[in-house]
């Protein structure tokens, strides 16, 4: 391997350091904050004439206000299948239908439930931490092979400092995203 394919090697690295925190964000999403969100229904399934649907590609999904949410089903039809999902997703929230559209409430978090969203957000955190490190640990024995096979060792050197100042810039990234996140659960 050379200069080039090394190269390869820790871009590969920082774009699984990347995607991790992409990852993260939409998972974080979906940990609802006592706010009406459409996001917070993202992985419900509906089955459309037999098959799991994504929520939002057979009704139109907003908010009213900060604590209600809205379903607009394209089809009539489609108001008990939604409704059923809902409750099955076991999300903790109560749809109603109005015969024309489904609204849901969203209550305001108890504490303890506050404590349980943000272990949540800690663990969804401690996941994206793992995949940065799995792709440090890729890319530095990617290295340490090349400098084993006449590679310069103090070019290795900076290339192991190089990957490994960006798995702590994204494990800071990843800090800053999971403390925000945190903090919005926890603010009454």
């Amino acid at each position: 391997m050379d200069e080039e394919l090394l190269a390869d090697k820790i871009n590969e690295a920082k774009s699984l350091m990347g995607e991790a925190i992409t990852h993260l964000e939409g998972e974080l999403m979906k940990i609802r904050t006592g706010k009406a969100s459409p996001a917070m229904l993202s992985g419900i399934m509906v089955p459309y004439y037999g098959t799991p649907t994504p929520l939002s590609q057979v009704a139109n999904l907003g908010t009213s206000d900060a604590r209600t949410l809205t379903i607009q089903p394209w089809e009539k039809n489609m108001l008990a299948p939604i409704e059923k999902a809902i409750f099955e997703a076991n999300l903790g929230l109560t749809p109603m239908n109005n015969g024309e559209s489904i609204m849901i409430n969203v209550p305001p978090l108890t504490e303890e439930r506050r404590k349980q969203m943000a272990k949540m957000v800690k663990d969804e955190g401690e996941t994206a931490k793992i995949s940065v490190r799995n792709a440090r640990r890729d890319a530095m024995e990617a290295i340490k092979k090349e400098v084993k096979n006449g590679y310069p060792e103090d070019a290795g050197k900076r290339k192991e400092d190089e990957v490994q100042s960006a798995t702590d810039s994204y494990s800071k990234k990843i800090d800053g995203i999971v403390d925000a996140k945190t903090e919005e659960v926890m603010t009454v």
